[in-house]
């Protein structure tokens, strides 16, 4: 085995980790996921799990706008409201664009045909859009 590792530099003196940056000076920061304190020199949130160091690099990163729990944080619904809300909002999709590219219209009773079908996704986008303001939650009064 000594062989085989002929020319390799011993340096047992140094430590097994990277030194972190030294501790930084100012205000004290807040975790933007858990509200709490960041530890001293930490990189993470010991409450949540959250990176210190994703308000500066990573927010402006536009595919975060598309992750579940930023679009629930950011419009301030709840769980199940939130589906509500996407269920609607796809519900009017077919209402508007799908329903009229697969079906075709030739004569009147296909264009009421459509609009019948239209008019059935619009309700169902309604219903949905209701049951989002249902299970909405109160919002807090501490806030």
């Amino acid at each position: 085995m000594a062989d085989v590792v002929h020319d390799a530099q011993h340096e047992f003196w140094r430590p097994p980790v990277v030194p972190a940056e030294a501790a930084r000076t100012g205000m004290v920061e807040v975790c933007d996921g858990c509200t709490s304190e960041f530890m001293v020199g930490s990189l993470f949130c010991h409450i949540c799990g959250a990176s210190r160091e994703a308000r500066t690099s990573a927010t402006a990163h536009w595919t975060l706008f598309l992750e579940f729990h930023n679009i629930q944080r950011t419009l301030g619904l709840s769980t199940p409201s939130l589906v509500a809300f996407l269920v609607g909002m796809a519900c009017l999709i077919m209402a508007a664009i799908a329903v009229g590219t697969i079906y075709s219209v030739q004569t009147f009773d296909d264009f009421q045909a459509v609009q019948l079908y239209r008019m059935q996704w619009i309700l169902g986008a309604i219903a949905a859009f209701a049951a989002g303001l249902l299970l909405k939650k109160a919002p807090d009064p501490k806030r």
